[in-house]
């Protein structure tokens, strides 16, 4: 049985029938297909479909959310009479319910489904996974062995429904490939990775740009040193710098700030970062990776901002928290489909400054350049900052040797406050993305 908005806004008429005062729906189908390759040969293919309804009912300020994969009528009747049964005896919160239908505003048809995803055959995605390990492997003669390729696409259709008359659907695609080459010197191995990402297969990089990235990437590690502990500039390249702001989005999140667990409690319009930093969460950019036309709750995609000059303006808000917190909500409800709405990023940047990565780098006499960090030591309570690291060394304004086995730690507060160059190397390859940021000074532990 396929579920149309008609039907699942009958759905919703029988519960409230039963004596549901709102509710909403919320149904994702699609399929997923993965190849990985390693030394020209298949390791793995995989292929799924899922299917899943989320029934989330309203009994006054009682409610209960309850999900199937079963999409029969028999099994929908039974998830209706559970649901309301469940939602009567939960209890009473004040701040229950479903967004005010003022919050459809304009919904947007944001470019999110490239058709070829359903075009692509496992041949081709396995020819590429092939093309961009080969490509790596053939790059160096040090690269002497590979972690593997892989090639990935998934389609996705969403679909949502309430009784605050907010409802749509839509449908994205994405496609990845990537490799992992393994390179050896001197009896010592080292190994990295490189990928592209896109909700558009026309967009993907080259496999063999991709290969020759990754075989790169892997031999500057080679040789790599350990370091004596101390203080110095850190400048976090792209990648990297894209993980301090996911740490941020944890602190930013409705609801770390309305359990007081942020350290950004009672910090709206007030200085968090250098006057340097612009910070946006933005759901509408045409083929982004977190782009969607509407949330988890049916509220409109829309472009926030976060930080401005360094002042938080914003938190990322679902309408729960939005109302714990006295506030609006910012359209950022994500959810799974048996699970409660949760404020989540979409397409959350820091803004490019306007240096290049080797200006950022020339900048710096002694410090490090990172490449790579391990482990999630961050503590959106306090702040606290600390993960296994390696990256190259940088010794006046150039890099110089690969350095690995140390830990950088410091206090995200103070990380945000010292950022002292803002690279213009922003690209969209991720849900969260930054340009390269150069940090005055942080600890390097090392030996």
């Amino acid at each position: 049985m396929d579920i149309t908005i008609e039907i699942a806004q009958d759905i919703l008429e029988k519960a409230k029938k039963m004596g549901a005062t709102d509710g909403d729906i919320i149904i994702v189908d699609g399929r997923s297909s993965d190849v990985q390759v390693r030394l020209s040969s298949i390791d793995k293919i995989t292929d799924s479909q899922f299917k899943t309804l989320g029934l989330r009912l309203f009994f006054g300020k009682r409610s209960a959310i309850s999900s199937t994969s079963d999409f029969t009528p028999s099994s929908l009747e039974k998830l209706i009479e559970d649901t309301c049964a469940i939602a009567k005896v939960t209890a009473h919160d004040e701040f229950a319910g479903l967004p005010l239908p003022q919050y459809k505003m304009k919904i947007k048809d944001v470019e999110v489904y490239d058709e070829a995803v359903h075009k692509i055959t496992s041949e081709e995605m396995i020819e590429m996974a092939k093309t961009a390990e080969a490509s790596a492997l053939k790059y160096d003669e040090r690269i002497t062995n590979s972690d593997g390729g892989s090639c990935s696409k998934r389609f996705t259709h969403i679909i949502y429904a309430g009784t605050n008359n907010l409802s749509g659907e839509y449908m994205t695609s994405m496609f990845s490939i990537s490799t992992t080459p393994i390179a050896s010197a001197e009896g010592l191995m080292q190994r990295d990775y490189w990928y592209s990402s896109s909700r558009q297969f026309s967009k993907l990089d080259k496999p063999e740009s991709i290969g020759e990235t990754a075989a790169r990437r892997t031999i500057r590690r080679l040789g790599a040193r350990k370091i004596q502990t101390q203080q110095a500039p850190v400048v976090f390249d792209p990648e990297t710098a894209s993980t301090l702001l996911g740490n941020l989005c944890s602190a930013l999140s409705g609801y770390s700030v309305y359990k007081g667990a942020s350290f950004l409690v009672n910090m709206l319009n007030r200085q968090v970062a250098a006057p340097d930093v612009t910070i946006y969460d933005d759901g509408t950019i045409p083929w982004g990776i977190g782009s969607k036309p509407f949330d988890g709750e049916g509220a409109a995609a829309r472009k926030t901002t976060i930080a401005e000059r360094g002042i938080l303006t914003n938190y990322l808000l679902d309408s729960y928290s939005a109302r714990k917190l006295g506030l609006t909500s910012t359209g950022n409800a994500s959810r799974g489909a048996g699970d409660p709405p949760v404020a989540a990023p979409t397409n959350f940047y820091l803004s490019a400054g306007r240096y290049t990565a080797d200006e950022i780098i020339r900048s710096v006499d002694s410090g490090l350049y990172v490449t790579d960090l391990i482990g999630f030591g961050f503590n959106p309570v306090t702040g606290d900052y600390s993960r296994g690291a390696s990256g190259i060394w940088i010794e006046r304004g150039e890099l110089a040797y690969p350095v690995e086995e140390i830990t950088i730690a410091g206090n995200l507060k103070d990380m945000l406050m010292q950022i002292e160059m803002i690279g213009n190397d922003l690209d969209f390859r991720q849900k969260i993305c930054s340009p390269t940021i150069k940090i005055g000074r942080l600890t390097i532990a090392g030996h």
